[in-house]
């Protein structure tokens, strides 16, 4: 889910389901998890409402960068 964020920006969750072919279930529980540990952003999509896009956070908070 991070890789697809990452090489085509944001995407809406339908848009996910279908680049990932994954189960709308397993979709959303990423986007909560990726969400809660702050590497997503949602916004507002205007085009349709009811959907939102989702984008990588462009600057991680420093407790979550892992050392090398």
């Amino acid at each position: 889910m991070y890789k697809v964020l990452e090489t085509n920006g944001k995407l809406t969750q339908k848009d996910l389901i279908r680049e990932t072919s994954l189960p709308s279930r397993t979709v959303r529980y990423a986007l909560n998890r990726l969400k809660s540990e702050k590497f997503l952003i949602e916004h507002y999509y205007f085009i349709d409402a009811r959907q939102s896009l989702y984008g990588l956070n462009p600057q991680p908070s420093q407790e979550e960068v892992v050392p090398v």
